[in-house]
């Protein structure tokens, strides 16, 4: 017999606990990309992850701003009973997430939609989950939780390939569109044959499954799949992307590979990467009482405690940017901002974008500042504002000619790259952009002294707020003269893996 509030209150604990902690095996990965890594602006990102982790799990405050999509597989044992017959398990499920995202210590942030397209209305409590069913012959209850990240889930991929096509090939070759709005390092899943929406399932539940590259580049293959790993392990790391897609040597931190028997015409491949944010547990059910989760010790985490470099990066007093400021600034330089930034995204761009249409004066004046692009957490006790990485910034690329024509905007704040249109753009104009650490969300928002409401309230995580911040760290990623740190850098390291 498995109690219904036995389900719901680990369900809820799970996605509160997955919040804050990274689990062991992919902290032990990132450190040790760190290690290896010789590209100073990709340690520099890694030692930011390492360092919010650490304190994201002190404070119990979430890893990253985007708390993700709860997805949930779950492995009905037939021989169960559950104590009610007045909701079913998707149910008690949902409610499970809604009280994890609601809750008052540790609220999430809430980014689900009601409707995918038309009013996109917010459900507030950031279900439905998406849930997986299965069946089994136990007397047991099986779940894996995790909280999947737009930005990673955006640049997921189906490949239907020929039986002939090379399926390395084809994977390899596609790691450099998707860019770094994923955030590597992380895990790329692929997932190999069935049918495509089987292969999409494939690839995400390979996710869900430890890190353990590291032991199986000790102990050599044992078989294809393993052989398949292995090998693009090796090939996207020696595409020099590297961390934040700024160049370097580390990638992803491990290939996760699971196949089903196909049709014999058909190859269908998925893959889904996970990001610097990996959050994602299992546990089980078995009748004796909810789940309980063990928290990492202190010592599991390194000791990589990042802080501002005063002598290397240049301090920027927001307040007195001008055109003629930023043309000093080169791609790579890092910055520290302090003073008042505005934030604004997608739904907030949208609106400005029918204020220009319909030539309406906007309700707030962007000439000579920069925007900051980022839905963040709600604040809790003294926090001016919770977790607030940056979000990614292409998806703002089919408003920034306008921004910038139009509104007076300096410069903008996100994270990954831009696209060629976009660049041209910031070169154009003299503008500028600048990029933050994905994966870096709580440290970032300490470095945030206050936050204003001054337009669009009603979208919530999405309205227009003016910050206060004192040395926010920032790098240029393109300059005033369209040089790219996201071209720059990658094609510098996969010169040098190449060789190597």
């Amino acid at each position: 017999m498995i109690k219904a509030q036995d389900i719901v209150d680990s369900v809820a604990e799970a996605f509160q606990f997955i919040s804050y902690y990274h689990p062991k095996d992919f902290l032990d990965a990132l450190h040790n990309a760190y290690e290896l890594e010789e590209s100073k602006p990709a340690k520099d990102a890694l030692a930011q992850i390492l360092t919010n982790s650490k304190m994201s799990a002190t404070d119990k405050r979430p890893l990253c701003q985007d708390t993700g999509i709860a997805t949930v597989f779950v492995t009905i044992g037939q021989k169960c009973i559950l104590d009610t017959s007045k909701y079913s398990i998707e149910e008690l499920i949902n409610e499970g997430v809604r009280c994890a995202y609601l809750n008052e210590d540790n609220p999430l942030r809430a980014s689900v939609l009601k409707e995918p397209y038309g009013s996109r209305v917010n459900t507030r409590d950031n279900t439905p989950a998406v849930i997986h069913c299965e069946f089994d012959n136990s007397s047991e209850i099986d779940f894996i939780c995790a909280a999947k990240g737009g930005g990673s889930e955006a640049k997921a991929k189906l490949f239907m390939l020929n039986p002939s096509d090379s399926i390395s090939d084809t994977i390899v070759e596609s790691i450099p569109s998707m860019g770094a709005g994923w955030c590597p390092p992380g895990i790329l899943g692929v997932g190999i044959g069935g049918t495509p929406e089987k292969a999409m399932l494939l690839a995400k539940k390979s996710l869900m499954s430890p890190v353990n590259m590291l032991a199986l580049l000790k102990a050599g293959p044992k078989n294809k799949s393993e052989e398949l790993r292995l090998e693009l392990y090796h090939r996207i790391n020696s595409l020099g992307i590297g961390a934040q897609g700024l160049g370097g040597v580390t990638t992803v931190l491990d290939v996760k590979l699971l196949e089903y028997p196909t049709h014999a015409a058909n190859l269908p491949v998925g893959i889904i990467p996970n990001c610097a944010a990996t959050r994602h547990i299992h546990f089980c059910l078995d009748g004796t009482g909810p789940a309980t989760f063990t928290p990492p010790r202190d010592n599991d985490y390194p000791s990589v405690n990042w802080k501002p470099d005063f002598n290397q990066a240049k301090k920027v007093e927001l307040s007195q940017l001008t055109k003629e400021t930023i043309k000093s600034w080169k791609a790579g330089d890092q910055l520290l901002l302090s003073g008042l930034l505005l934030t604004g995204r997608d739904a907030a761009h949208k609106r400005i974008m029918d204020f220009l249409d319909q030539k309406t004066p906007l309700p707030v004046n962007f000439k000579n500042r920069i925007i900051y692009y980022v839905g963040p957490v709600d604040p809790v006790r003294d926090e001016a504002v919770g977790p607030a990485g940056p979000t990614t910034a292409t998806r703002m690329d089919k408003f920034t000619e306008r921004m910038l024509e139009e509104t007076g905007l300096l410069g903008m704040i996100g994270k990954a790259e831009r696209g060629i249109e976009t660049v041209n753009s910031i070169k154009k104009h003299k503008s500028v952009y600048l990029i933050g650490v994905g994966g870096a969300a709580y440290l970032v928002s300490k470095a945030i002294k206050k936050a204003t409401l001054v337009a669009f309230e009603d979208l919530g995580m999405e309205a227009i707020y003016e910050f206060e911040v004192e040395d926010m760290p920032v790098t240029v990623a393109v300059d005033n003269l369209g040089n790219s740190v996201h071209d720059l850098g990658p094609a510098k390291w996969k010169i040098k893996l190449e060789s190597v």
